[in-house]
């Protein structure tokens, strides 16, 4: 994963239900990998009144930190819930969440983020955060969606580019210390134009193109079989895009798992469409991996 193995998992806690599901998923992370816990917290500085800059605008900044800090210390119960023997810090601080937590994931193994926020309102912000964030951050970002199949597979978006290796990389430990098999999936209709058949479409043999989908897949995997004999791995391969295939095998997943950007990117993207599709719509958690 990145940061050496003492580097803690980061949470960012909003006082939501979702928040809480992140903490809980993150806590039992840190329980797997014996590291530490970190819950962080951001609220906004206040805008002062005209009447009374100084007192309205004091009183609200203690009043946000109070509600920050009461959030913290129940995210904190929750943790101990689930890891009661796992080290847990907190930090708030006045500036915009995206901020703390790219500043987070400088020292981080992961951060982990719920899939609503406050209020029961849509994904939207908090996917903005997540995409944001991996985008800019510098550890992989875990978007805690919905319950995963306790007895599913990891799941491993696969393209044969860098990022991809990366997610593989996690895929194969994820899976390794879950006890879980690992399902690899190579999806190459959204490729064609990037590759040798885009000038012969119409008389393209697909099952050529496929077997050669295959034997990629097999040289992307074969160095990771090695390293992970304990993992069990099933190979899928289907002309379709990446996302609704993703999505489609994600419904029995305990964990689904992307590069931040691949094969099909342009240069310098910070965000490819499977990993933005995903980040809102995916059925289980998911993991954006970002090349190291």
């Amino acid at each position: 994963m990145s940061k050496g193995p003492g580097a803690p998992v980061v949470v960012g806690v909003d006082g939501s239900a979702s928040a809480l599901e992140a903490v809980e998923w993150a806590a039992d992370e840190c329980l797997r990998h014996h590291v530490p816990l970190r819950l962080v917290h951001a609220y906004p500085m206040p805008i002062p009144s005209r009447d009374d800059i100084g007192l309205v605008g004091e009183d609200l900044n203690r009043a946000l930190q109070a509600q920050g800090r009461k959030w913290l210390r129940r995210a904190q119960d929750t943790a101990r819930v689930i890891a009661p023997d796992v080290t847990v810090t907190t930090r708030i601080a006045s500036t915009g969440d995206v901020p703390l937590l790219v500043d987070e994931s400088e020292r981080a193994r992961l951060v982990v983020l719920g899939s609503r926020g406050l209020g029961g309102f849509s994904d939207l912000l908090v996917g903005s955060t997540a995409l944001a964030l991996v985008s800019h951050g510098k550890c992989p970002v875990v978007v805690a969606r919905d319950t995963p199949a306790p007895d599913g597979p990891v799941i491993v978006g696969v393209d044969g580019s860098p990022v991809s290796e990366a997610a593989v990389a996690f895929a194969f430990e994820a899976a390794s210390i879950r006890g879980a098999s690992l399902t690899a999936v190579m999806s190459w209709q959204d490729f064609l134009l990037d590759s040798g058949y885009r000038d012969t479409k119409i008389a393209t043999d697909w099952t050529q193109v496929e077997d050669d989908e295959r034997r990629l897949l097999a040289q992307r995997l074969a160095g990771w079989q090695e390293k992970y004999p304990d993992v069990y791995v099933d190979r899928v391969v289907e002309r379709d895009r990446a996302a609704r295939v993703l999505m489609r095998l994600g419904e029995r997943a305990r964990l689904l798992v992307v590069g931040s950007h691949g094969r099909g990117g342009f240069t310098g993207m910070l965000l490819g469409s499977t990993a933005r599709t995903l980040v809102h719509h995916a059925p289980c958690p998911l993991a954006v991996v970002r090349r190291s």
